[in-house]
């Protein structure tokens, strides 16, 4: 029986029709399967290889802290200094009070414990989240989940949410002295790259001030560089109370954050104590690994080579079948008349040697985010494998 076949008998699948490549090797921008066929990466795992596959300085770091320790004991509790170093750096990389660092197994499990925060340190029991908003597929995650599409399978969810337009204002009326937090992202990512005005941002911000409501950005996928910028907050002029991370946080390796002041993260550990707890959340590899890939991302100024890649998949993506092209550096949404001629372009672009998807809350598009590190030669070369897939439809 073949790994194929044992796939998809022995693996719990996730949808009906998986991509079901079977990756022998994932270098740089391109990924091997069994047979020796090459892919441009085209979703760097859904943005999380920023860096590419198998960064050298990250390998060498997993192979360093393999040497010295795995778990040793429920996170929180023991000095790791992978933990330690890799919190220190982030926090120098963020407004001065984003200093208390919480590291978790993933984003999903980092939503959950920034609401569990914002509940806890504002006695409120309200949260107002977005819709086609994306945080997670956890309970509490779902419960913030900006598409009924995916919720109402698993309801009764977690009271007191309100889902409200992006990027209007009207929906700001709905923040009130009973709201514990507002979750945004700062590009809406699974929604096809929606991009709010900057000013309904600052609004945004000035709002959940006024009524001291704990404004969380989930950063997941924007963040370590994908619009352009370290964090994709730095684009409207705001900054959050707290900050969603995961995805490129781990360098490859399993890996989230939710990050706050430290007088408003000491509420989670008195009264009572452990107000979230996580086993493997923080694991010393996979921060060595984060530790490694964000000194790589810093010393080689990845992001500031972010615009003139996007520039030049704009460029080259023309086609008049594309209806629309939006785009946050390399976050990019290619629009269709509809799903089912998304879903043709995605299969030709795989046949061809392109490895791309489509977007949870817009079926219409296909996703370009490749690693950030992707040549200007793999662009190319990507965009007519691409162009010759629509050609083809």
């Amino acid at each position: 029986m073949t790994n194929r076949d044992l796939f998809f008998r022995h693996i719990a699948q996730t949808s009906p029709a998986p991509i079901a490549i079977e990756v022998k090797k994932a270098e740089g921008s391109i990924i091997t399967d069994g047979e020796g066929k090459k892919y441009i990466d085209c979703i760097a795992g859904i943005s999380v290889c920023n860096i590419g596959h198998r960064h050298p300085k990250v390998i060498k770091a997993i192979k360093k802290q393999l040497d010295q320790y795995l778990h040793v004991l429920v996170y929180g509790e023991l000095i790791e200094s992978p933990q330690v170093a890799f919190a220190t750096l982030l926090a120098s990389q963020l407004p001065p009070y984003l200093n208390a660092v919480y590291f978790t197994n993933s984003g999903t499990e980092a939503t959950e414990g920034a609401m569990k925060l914002a509940k806890r340190y504002t006695g409120r029991p309200e949260i107002v989240a977005f819709h086609k908003s994306y945080h997670g597929s956890t309970q509490g995650a779902l419960s913030v989940m900006g598409d009924e599409h995916w919720r109402s399978a698993f309801r009764p969810l977690l009271p007191g949410i309100t889902h409200c337009p992006y990027n209007d204002y009207d929906s700001l009326k709905l923040i009130t002295t009973k709201t514990a937090c507002v979750i945004a992202e700062p590009v809406q990512a699974e929604a096809g790259v929606i991009v709010p005005a900057k000013e309904w941002m600052q609004a945004l911000r000035d709002r959940c001030t006024i009524t001291a409501t704990l404004l969380i950005f989930d950063e997941i996928q924007t963040a370590f560089g994908r619009t352009g910028t370290l964090w994709g907050f730095e684009k409207f002029g705001v900054a959050p109370d707290v900050l969603l991370l995961g995805k490129a946080l781990g360098g490859g390796m399993p890996l989230g954050a939710f990050i706050a002041s430290r007088s408003v993260m000491e509420c989670l550990s008195s009264d009572p104590v452990l107000g979230h707890i996580t086993t493997f959340g923080g694991h010393p590899v996979s921060c060595a690994a984060g530790l490694a890939a964000l000194k790589v991302l810093l010393k080689k100024k990845v992001p500031d080579t972010v615009q003139s890649k996007e520039d030049l998949f704009l460029k080259l993506l023309s086609h008049e079948k594309i209806l629309n092209i939006r785009s946050q550096g390399l976050l990019i949404a290619l629009e269709f008349e509809s799903a089912a001629i998304a879903k043709v372009v995605v299969e030709k672009c795989i046949q061809k040697g392109v490895l791309t998807d489509w977007f949870l809350f817009a079926p219409e598009c296909i996703r370009i985010a490749p690693p950030l590190t992707i040549t200007e030669k793999e662009i190319t070369s990507a965009c007519q494998l691409i162009v010759q897939a629509i050609d083809e439809l």
